[in-house]
């Protein structure tokens, strides 16, 4: 009798797992493909770093290289960072594979006796997609100080 008891546990274990093996949040697929590189240039770093007067090479530090460098009337150069991201999170939810066992016994040939009904489930799923952009201008003065700054972020 205790084979088939220790028989039947197995069973209800295996079913329990494959029940739940699927099932993961949003978040936690987000979270495994998050890029979290330490150098990313945010709005916060912007307003934490950056000041007037900083040398161009502390801004470089910062920041890391501009994307586009223009100079005024008075050859005095402006940098240009402009940094778009994407970011796409897939969902998916899909009804679990379950079994009904009912009256089977767990013999030497195996599971005897019984039926077995399987219970499908049907897929779901969402995406979303957010594009976020940051413009930031660094404008300096003739010793390559920076003279003022600005910066500009949208989120659709």
């Amino acid at each position: 009798m205790k084979k088939q008891t220790a028989g039947i546990a197995f069973l209800r274990v295996a079913f329990l797992t494959l029940a739940l093996a699927g099932c993961a949040t949003a978040e936690q697929h987000r979270a495994a493909v998050a890029n979290n590189a330490n150098d990313r240039v945010t709005v916060g770093t912007v307003q934490r770093e950056i000041r007037v007067g900083m040398s161009s090479a502390d801004v470089v530090q910062v920041l890391g290289s501009p994307n586009m460098v223009t100079t005024d009337e008075q050859r005095r150069e402006s940098w240009v960072y402009d940094k778009i991201s994407t970011e796409t999170a897939y969902s998916t939810s899909q009804g679990g594979v379950s079994a009904l066992v009912l009256g089977g016994v767990l013999g030497p040939a195996g599971l005897l006796g019984g039926g077995v009904s399987p219970g499908y489930g049907e897929a779901s799923g969402a995406k979303s997609v957010t594009q976020r952009t940051l413009t930031i201008i660094i404008k300096f003065d003739n010793a390559q100080r920076v003279r003022d700054f600005a910066y500009r972020t949208s989120s659709f």
